[in-house]
C-alpha cells in the first residue's frame, strides 16, 4: 500500500495582536487530523512574549509551541491538554529555502492568523521579505486557498486597498471580528469563534462555536 503523502496547512503568525487566535486555529487543525507547517514571524515573537510570556525559540520550538497551545485566551497555563505535535513542522521566518517557499512543495493552503497590516501590505505587493510573505505569494500563484485573518482597527485607505488587492488575487479576507450570537460566556468563546470561521473558510471541520440555526435567542440560557 502506498503511504499517504503529507499535505499540510501552512499557518503563518504575523506580528499583530491576537496570538490566541493562532493557537486556537492550530489546535483545531490538529484535532481534525490536519498536518501543520508553522511559520512564526520575528515580529510575532514579540507579540507572543507580551501576550503570553512565552519566548518562542527556534531551537526549542516544540516545547514552546506546546506551552503556547496549552494556554487559554486569558493567559492561564494548562487550560488545554498537551496535544500530539508529531505532525507539526516548523520553519524559521528567515529560511527562504524552506519547503513551503516553493510551489512544488505540497500544501493545502495557508492561513495567516493574525495578519498585521504590514503583513497584508507585503503580501498584496508581493514583497516576499520573509518566509511568511513568500509562502503567501506562492499560495496565490499556485491558486491555493489563502485565508488572511486581518487584526487591526481602524483601517486606513491604503490597507483597505491592499485588502481589496488580496481579494482580487483570490485570497479570503477574514477580519478577526468575534460574534455574540453564539452565546459567548468567556473570552475563549470569542477567540474560538474567529478561529472557527478561519477553519470554515479553509473547509476544515470543527466544533469551536455554536452555529446559527435560525432561532432568535437560541444561545441564551433559558430560565
Amino acid at each position: 500500500m502506498t503511504e499517504r503523502k503529507r499535505t499540510p496547512w501552512v499557518v503563518g503568525v504575523s506580528g499583530a495582536s491576537g496570538t490566541p487566535y493562532a493557537a486556537s486555529v492550530i489546535r483545531g487543525l490538529l484535532a481534525a487530523g490536519e498536518p501543520v507547517d508553522l511559520v512564526v514571524s520575528r515580529a510575532s515573537r514579540l507579540t507572543l512574549l507580551d501576550e503570553t510570556g512565552i519566548a518562542f525559540r527556534d531551537a526549542h520550538w516544540r516545547d514552546d509551541l506546546a506551552e503556547w497551545l496549552a494556554r487559554g485566551a486569558d493567559g492561564k497555563p494548562g487550560t488545554f491538554a498537551a496535544g500530539d505535535l508529531s505532525d507539526v513542522r516548523y520553519w524559521g521566518a528567515g529560511d527562504l529555502a524552506a519547503g513551503p517557499s516553493s510551489g512544488s512543495y505540497p500544501v493545502k493552503g495557508m492561513l495567516i492568523v493574525p495578519a498585521s497590516t504590514a503583513c497584508v501590505a507585503g503580501v498584496a505587493l508581493g514583497l516576499s521579505k520573509d518566509l511568511l510573505q513568500r509562502v503567501a505569494s506562492v499560495t496565490l500563484k499556485e491558486r491555493r486557498r489563502l485565508v488572511v485573518a486581518v487584526r487591526e482597527t481602524p483601517l486606513n485607505g491604503q490597507t483597505l486597498k491592499h485588502l481589496v488587492a488580496l481579494d482580487e488575487a483570490g485570497a479570503i479576507v477574514l477580519p478577526a471580528s468575534p460574534a455574540f450570537y453564539a452565546g459567548a460566556t468567556h473570552i475563549q468563546d470569542l477567540v474560538d469563534f474567529v478561529a472557527g470561521r478561519v477553519l470554515d473558510a479553509a473547509g476544515v471541520p470543527h466544533g469551536l462555536y455554536r452555529r446559527w440555526e435560525g432561532e432568535l435567542g437560541s444561545a441564551r440560557p433559558r430560565a
